[in-house]
């Protein structure tokens, strides 16, 4: 799909979807943001620049520039969608009901941020007009295009709220949160959980101790080519464990080092000298998103010591708030990790889908509500 662009008189506002924002000044589009790293311009570039997402991936960027006077007041992350892999709010089975009538649900228009289920200001501006012609942009060219479906994936409140108002269909997901209580050190945070999940921790962090590993932070700049060579044979370790293949390149993460060293976060586990597993995390002022993990070799515990608490340290020395530690994963639970629910949103072209697909989204509301209730039912905290 080519360059759309058009201009709202009534408003004195133009409009575009353009092929990227690469071409975008950094400080253009980051000053409509919320701060989030995985929302800069440097993250979304970077995916763009090596080829994560393009020509050939099912990701073509399509993101929705609001301009006024020339200055950028409005923006939107947007994709056009050849699957549906990559976006931890699945939608297959939608896809699947539209093939089996004959219909075609790709491609569709998703609003997110590639291969991340990282909840964030979705509708970039200011100004809550300027939010509301941008979802009319988007169901007008949805319309006009003939496309499937529009989703706006894991948005902040503030979106979620204009998205509610126009009617979108509205889904209920949970994901887990650690959150920083102002600990001291680390054994301020384990004297907070239950006996029986305290003594679990510290046997897993002494297997690995035991086994001789020790574990380095490092920030992006402090981070040698060598070392992210080795972070990347880990991270596509992971994917070849589970028969997949890895969405992010080895440039990505180099260049990603070098674009935001304040923003990234490198842990490494040694024994005997050697590397053998790595994790990779972005982090903010106030939050860490922990990201992508794997290793060369098996250790009891290794995973939970890099994936967990290596970050729940990094978070108190730091003072860093939350840990957002992503989608799935019942076990984060006895790691300290709570439930918290989490949204997307969703407008369907076809009315008879559109009926049927909240039909069942209203169903699902209902198990997911049980399900968080059973979750926090079993947080790993001590009774008060």
């Amino acid at each position: 799909m080519g360059l759309v662009q058009g201009f709202l008189s009534t408003m004195d506002l133009e409009f575009q979807f353009a092929s990227g924002i690469s071409q975008l000044a950094p400080q253009e589009w980051d000053a409509l943001t919320d701060g989030s790293p995985l929302l800069s311009h440097a993250f979304l570039s970077t995916l763009e620049q090596t080829g994560c997402v393009g020509e050939g991936t099912g990701w073509q960027p399509f993101p929705l520039l609001i301009h006024r006077d020339g200055l950028l007041v409005g923006a939107l992350p947007l994709y056009l969608k050849s699957h549906s892999y990559g976006e931890y709010v699945f939608d297959w089975a939608w896809a699947d009901a539209y093939q089996r009538n004959n219909l075609a649900y790709y491609p569709k228009m998703l609003a997110a941020i590639p291969f991340s289920p990282i909840t964030s200001a979705r509708l970039l501006s200011h100004d809550a007009q300027v939010q509301a012609v941008m979802l009319q942009m988007l169901e007008q060219q949805m319309q006009q295009q003939r496309l499937s479906s529009a989703h706006v994936l894991f948005p902040d409140d503030a979106s979620a709220e204009v998205l509610r108002k126009a009617g979108w269909i509205e889904r209920s997901g949970v994901q887990f949160r650690w959150e920083n209580e102002n600990y001291k050190d680390f054994e301020a945070f384990l004297s907070q959980l239950s006996h029986d999940k305290r003594k679990k921790i510290r046997q897993e962090r002494r297997k690995v101790s035991e086994a001789g590993v020790s574990c380095k932070k490092l920030r992006g700049a402090e981070v040698t080519a060598e070392q992210w060579d080795f972070f990347y044979r880990c991270y596509a370790n992971t994917y070849r464990q589970h028969h997949s293949t890895p969405y992010l390149t080895p440039e990505f993460f180099q260049l990603l080092g070098q674009r935001m060293p304040d923003n990234t976060l490198l842990v490494i586990a040694e024994q005997a000298g050697e590397p053998i597993a790595a994790t990779f995390n972005l982090y903010s002022e106030s939050i860490l998103y922990g990201r992508y993990w794997g290793a060369t070799k098996f250790v009891s515990g290794l995973h939970f010591e890099l994936c967990y608490y290596q970050a729940q340290e990094f978070c108190i020395e730091q003072n860093i708030r939350y840990f957002e530690g992503g989608a799935q994963g019942e076990h984060k639970l006895a790691r300290g990790f709570l439930p918290r629910p989490t949204l997307s949103f969703h407008r369907i072209a076809h009315p008879e889908f559109e009926t049927a697909i909240k039909s069942f989204v209203e169903y699902e509301a209902k198990g997911i509500g049980v399900y968080h209730n059973e979750l926090e039912e079993r947080a790993p905290f001590k009774n008060p």
